[in-house]
């Protein structure tokens, strides 16, 4: 990997990709010892004020990184075994044959078979993945519901499993990374976001990371536009949102410049343990909410580019905000990136969701960032 970057050409990419269809759009980039940032667009439809690259931003999944690191944490000091069942330690969240079969790392790895519980919760989502029959009338229900994330566990819990424990291909759920925040709180005795923030954002030094304390997203940050697959037309805004609903599986607030920081120092062994980190790093295949097959890790997705080798890092999405963050094996080539609009790919008349020049866009930009 070279520290080669050519500003004007991601800008360019950057540009392109608001053309297209974006509100905004906002990328810290890293080679070597160069760091570029840009942005493209807007941060407020309304104003027109611009997105910036030192905007905060709601960062969804990436938050599952931070939590399977503080369990590897915990597991290095001998806290809590990995393969040991989940219903040892909850045994009234996860009860029999499944408590018994079900082991820490499947939770980390996606690989329980425990349901997604979101379906559930949000009834207008009940028919998902079959999202031509869903409406997204219950993400303006639960806007400001708090949710408590043991009801959301049991509803999870009671759904028919996606498939037997330990099983591949696993299948991407939230359910069990809230099982990993009631874990952390049983053996660190103070709630899964306290403590992911004293042992690994601060741990870090992210001045500009934390999970929310309210509906609001304190600081500077974007709008955050959710389109439900055309069926919110023109875009809600979902700046505002109770976010009890993914707690430490998804909650997280960050920015592009502390994503890069701390996955930078995770694969440089410096939040947990070399061979925790291994650990991290051995994958199998998960199902994503998508239908996409994943390289998932401990919280690490392995992420395979064609011409530009291995990156390993997370994407995320919640209403209305998405962000990916990436680096190179070797450590030496990095991108994180966030857009304030999600899911605006229209369905077809198949009812599946259509290609969209906006994924084009994206995907020119992450090849012009990282290429070599």
């Amino acid at each position: 990997m070279t520290g080669t970057l050519d500003p004007d050409q991601l800008q360019t990419a950057l540009d392109s990709a608001h053309h297209v269809g974006l509100p905004g759009v906002f990328a810290e980039v890293r080679a070597g010892d160069r760091t570029w940032c840009g942005a493209a667009g807007v941060a407020d439809l309304d104003t027109g004020r611009p997105v910036t690259a030192g905007l905060r931003h709601r960062v969804g999944s990436l938050s599952k990184t931070f939590t399977a690191a503080a369990v590897l944490q915990q597991a290095d000091a001998g806290e809590i075994d990995l393969d040991t069942a989940i219903g040892h330690y909850l045994p009234r969240l996860v009860p029999g044959d499944r408590g018994t079969a079900i082991t820490v790392r499947m939770l980390i790895d996606h690989t329980s078979g425990l349901a997604e519980y979101l379906p559930r919760a949000y009834p207008s989502l009940a028919a998902f993945p079959d999202i031509a029959r869903t409406t997204p009338q219950s993400l303006n229900d639960h806007q400001f519901t708090g949710f408590d994330p043991t009801e959301l566990i049991e509803l999870g819990v009671g759904a028919p499993p996606t498939g037997a424990p330990g099983s591949t291909p696993g299948a991407y759920s939230n359910t069990n990374y809230l099982l990993l925040g009631q874990l952390l709180e049983l053996v660190t005795g103070v709630a899964a976001e306290k403590h992911i923030t004293r042992a690994v954002i601060e741990r870090a030094e992210l001045r500009d990371t934390e999970f929310p304390a309210g509906p609001d997203i304190d600081g500077p940050h974007a709008r955050h536009y959710e389109s439900w697959f055309g069926m919110f037309d023109p875009p809600a805004d979902y700046s505002r949102y109770d976010m009890s609903w993914v707690g430490p599986a998804a909650a997280l607030i960050s920015t592009v410049a502390d994503l890069n920081r701390f996955y930078r120092l995770l694969l440089a062994g410096e939040i947990v343990s070399g061979p925790a980190l291994a650990q991290m790093q051995r994958t199998v295949p998960v199902i994503s909410f998508e239908g996409k097959l994943l390289d998932y890790g401990l919280g690490l997705q392995r992420m395979e580019l064609p011409g530009l080798g291995t990156y390993w890092g997370h994407e995320g999405s919640v209403w209305g905000g998405g962000a990916i963050s990436m680096i190179s094996a070797d450590g030496t080539r990095q991108l994180s990136l966030a857009v304030n609009l999600q899911r605006w790919n229209r369905l077809g008349v198949d009812g599946k969701p259509q290609p969209h020049r906006i994924d084009a866009a994206l995907r020119t930009f992450v090849a012009t960032a990282l290429a070599a």
